[in-house]
């Protein structure tokens, strides 16, 4: 059996993961526009407004080309958060939201408060890019193959969860440098989705936190390989 076959016939046996939301960017074909949603990719669940988006504080987002850096604020539609700008060949796009409301909550007799540091990253392909974000997964030249930062440092031994929208996935771990690769068979979108717990305290503006879960992701769109699966079915945002 080839390669491309075995993946096939494990592709076929594959159940949906169980994921937690996250955000992601993702770029229409045809749009020059992306948007970044909330929720869980490979489920085919985007939440909405009124409903679990109005948590976001003031998602942010920043262009990549060769002649720069473009931020802007991302302005929520009733179904994400949409920018200003696409990403064109060779160019990337990078997003976060560092004012998400802190969480409290009890953990036996004490309450402790949590920060969730949402962020996302499109690439349009793998020449090698720079970390950007505090926990970035980025392209390191060759097709399928990332590497893992945080806070500018090479992050090892962290689980990263690769996804199609159909709920076939891949799970990897970075390697001692940060390093990871996954084979992309199937035409369409990829989203790769990994997340880090800070214990560290510290403070936001006024605000006191007792750690920092970082949630990151990374998409690309794959324009060849076998037909992709079909998607899950939609599901129904979240009433709040």
């Amino acid at each position: 059996m080839t390669r491309t076959l075995t993946l096939l016939a494990a592709a076929l046996g594959f159940s949906l993961t169980a994921q937690a939301h996250f955000v992601w960017l993702e770029q229409p074909a045809g749009s020059a526009t992306a948007v970044l949603r909330f929720g869980e990719f490979a489920h085919n669940l985007r939440e909405a407004s009124p409903g679990l988006l109005d948590r976001f504080g003031k998602p942010s987002a920043t262009h990549l080309s060769a002649q720069g850096e473009k931020a802007v604020d991302a302005s929520k539609t009733a179904g994400g958060f949409a920018l200003p700008f696409g990403a064109g060949q060779g160019e990337a796009i990078v997003a976060e939201d560092a004012s998400f409301p802190l969480r409290r909550a009890k953990q036996g007799d004490q309450e402790v408060t949590s920060w969730f540091r949402p962020a996302a990253r499109l690439i349009t392909g793998f020449a090698a890019q720079p970390p950007k974000l505090a926990l970035d997964l980025v392209p390191t030249g060759k097709a399928g193959e990332f590497k893992l930062y945080f806070k500018g440092q090479p992050l090892p031994k962290t689980k990263v969860e690769w996804l199609t929208q159909s709920g076939w996935a891949l799970t990897g771990y970075t390697d001692e440098h940060g390093g990871v690769a996954f084979d992309m068979p199937w035409q369409g979108q990829y989203v790769a989705e990994v997340r880090h717990t800070d214990p560290t305290p510290g403070t936001r503006g006024s605000e006191k936190y007792d750690s920092v879960s970082y949630v990151t992701s990374l998409t690309f769109v794959q324009p060849s390989g076998l037909a992709p699966l079909p998607a899950a079915p939609l599901r129904t945002p979240s009433a709040k």
